[in-house]
């Protein structure tokens, strides 16, 4: 009985030194070639490179340009800010306002609950009270001038 093995179809390993000595000498060639390739697509990488500096530029130009307009006009920007100042400064104005009148009216309850002159005074000129033995004069009111009746204004 005969055990051999036949190698016909399996697939022999090259020695890595000859492997090695091929990459060597093909060395040139592939680096020619590659400079070839290099040279031969260089204009058109050179315009792909000035292609995207003036795509990056009217980026950046585009995205500035977009950003002004944001601060200036957007929901939080200057022409809103201003008018929101103005605001507050109105808003401040007539708060400083009623304050002052809050005071004025506060010394007058002040006065009228505590100073007899005051309380003699709105008495007299409010509720018309006099001292014994004053006489007060009242003027009458003055007619309302009526104005001539002519029919000379319905033509």
């Amino acid at each position: 009985m005969d055990i051999r093995v036949k190698r016909s179809g399996l697939p022999v390993l090259p020695d890595p030194e000859e492997g090695l000595r091929n990459l060597v000498e093909r060395a040139p060639q592939a680096e020619a070639w590659a400079e070839q390739m290099l040279e031969k697509f260089r204009p058109r990488l050179t315009m792909l490179y000035g292609i995207r500096r003036r795509a990056a530029t009217g980026a950046v130009v585009v995205l500035t340009g977009w950003l002004f307009l944001h601060v200036m006009f957007g929901a939080n920007g200057m022409v809103v800010y201003r008018q929101k100042k103005a605001e507050y400064q109105t808003l401040r104005n007539d708060i400083d306002g009623l304050t002052k009148e809050n005071d004025q009216f506060m010394q007058q309850i002040n006065s009228l609950q505590t100073d007899p002159k005051m309380i003699e005074k709105e008495a007299r000129e409010q509720l018309h009270y006099t001292r014994h033995g004053e006489v007060v004069y009242v003027s009458p009111t003055p007619p309302e001038p009526q104005s001539p009746k002519t029919n000379s204004a319905q033509k």
